[in-house]
C-alpha cells in the first residue's frame, strides 16, 4: 500500500492550477490590505514573543516534524507532505482563532506579517533541508529534480508581490483599503474553498481509499504543532494570552500554499497532496475547538466539575 500511495497522482489540470495560483494571490492581497506599518512597529514593542513565535514556526515545528517522521516512518510521499506543511507560514485564519481564544491579537497579526515575509525564503529552504536529510524523501527530491529557483520565483509571485502591493495600497489609500479588504479577502477565501471542494470531488475516490493513512497522522502532527508552540512560550515565561497566540500561529498553517507548491512542482504527488489537503480541513476544526475551549469552554468545564 505504501508503494501505491507514493505512485498516486491527484488530478487538477492546468486550468485548475491557474485558478489555485490566482485565488491564493488574491487572498494574500486581501490580507496585506489589513497590514500597516504599525503592525511591524509592534514587533519592536514585543520582540521576545515575536521572536519565539517565529522560531516556533520556522525552526521548532520543522525539527519536530522531522523527528515525528523518523518515529512514525510513513510512506515517503506522506513524509514529504508533513515536511511541506511544517515549512509553510501560519495561515491567515490564525488571527481569527487567536481572537476567538482571547489571545494576544496584536501579536498574532504581527506574527502573520513577519511569517509571510520570512516564508518567501524560509519555506523553500526549510522544506528542501529537512526533506534532503531523510533518505526516503531525499530519493523523491532527486527523482523530481526540484528547481529551488523556480520555487522561490512562484512564492515571490504568490506571496511577495500581492503582499507588497496590498501594503502600498493600505499606506497610500487607507480608506479604500479598509473598504476593499473584507470583500477581497472574503471573495478569495470563498473562491478558494469552492475550488478545493471541486478538486476534492474530482479526486473523491482516491481520498476515500487513502484517508485512513492520513487522518491519524494529521491529528498527531497538528497536536504536536499546537503543543510545541504553547510549550516554548510557557518555558519562556510569556503571558497566557501570548502562549495561546503562539500556539495557534504554530498550529494553523498555510496549507493552501503547500498545495500550490505540490501541484506546481510535484505533479499532485498523492501522499503529499492528501496530507496537506486534510491538514487544511483538520486545522480549522482544531482551531475552532481550541479557540472555544480557551474562551469559554475551560471555565464551563471547571464549573461542571466543581458542581459535580
Amino acid at each position: 500500500m505504501t508503494e501505491t500511495i507514493d505512485a498516486l497522482r491527484l488530478n487538477l489540470g492546468n486550468d485548475g492550477l491557474m485558478v489555485m495560483n490566482v485565488s491564493l494571490a488574491v487572498i494574500m492581497f486581501g490580507v496585506a490590505l489589513e497590514l500597516t506599518i504599525q503592525d511591524f512597529k509592534d514587533i519592536a514593542k514585543n520582540p521576545k514573543a515575536t521572536f519565539l513565535g517565529s522560531a516556533s514556526q520556522f525552526i521548532l515545528l520543522p525539527l519536530l516534524t522531522f523527528v515525528l517522521v523518523w518515529i512514525m516512518e510513513p510512506a515517503p510521499s506522506i513524509a514529504l507532505g508533513m515536511m511541506m506543511v511544517a515549512a509553510c507560514p501560519g495561515g491567515n485564519i490564525s488571527n481569527f482563532f487567536s481572537l476567538l481564544a482571547r489571545g494576544n491579537a496584536a501579536l498574532s497579526v504581527s506574527m502573520t506579517a513577519i511569517a509571510t515575509l520570512f516564508a518567501i525564503i524560509l519555506t523553500p529552504l526549510n522544506f528542501t533541508l529537512w526533506a534532503s536529510l531523510y533518505p526516503p524523501t531525499q530519493a523523491i527530491l532527486q527523482e523530481i529534480s526540484l528547481d529551488l529557483a523556480k520555487v522561490f520565483e512562484i512564492i515571490v509571485l504568490i506571496l511577495g508581490v500581492p503582499l507588497v502591493l496590498g501594503m502600498i495600497v493600505r499606506h497610500t489609500k487607507p480608506v479604500i483599503a479598509e473598504k476593499l479588504s473584507p470583500w477581497i479577502k472574503g471573495f478569495g477565501v470563498v473562491f478558494f474553498a469552492g475550488f478545493v471542494i471541486v478538486a476534492f470531488m474530482m479526486n473523491f475516490d482516491s481520498f476515500i481509499q487513502y484517508v485512513e493513512f492520513v487522518f491519524l497522522i494529521v491529528m498527531i502532527h497538528n497536536a504536536v504543532a499546537l503543543g510545541s508552540g504553547y510549550g516554548i512560550a510557557a518555558l519562556a515565561g510569556l503571558p497566557y494570552a501570548d502562549r495561546k497566540s503562539i500556539s495557534i500561529e504554530t498550529g494553523i498553517q498555510n496549507s493552501g500554499l503547500g498545495l500550490l507548491l505540490i501541484f506546481n512542482f510535484f505533479d499532485g504527488l498523492g501522499g503529499m497532496a492528501l496530507i496537506t489537503a486534510w491538514w487544511g480541513i483538520w486545522h480549522i476544526l482544531a482551531g475552532l475547538t481550541l479557540g472555544w475551549y480557551w474562551s469559554v469552554g475551560k471555565k464551563s468545564i471547571q464549573r461542571v466539575l466543581t458542581n459535580a
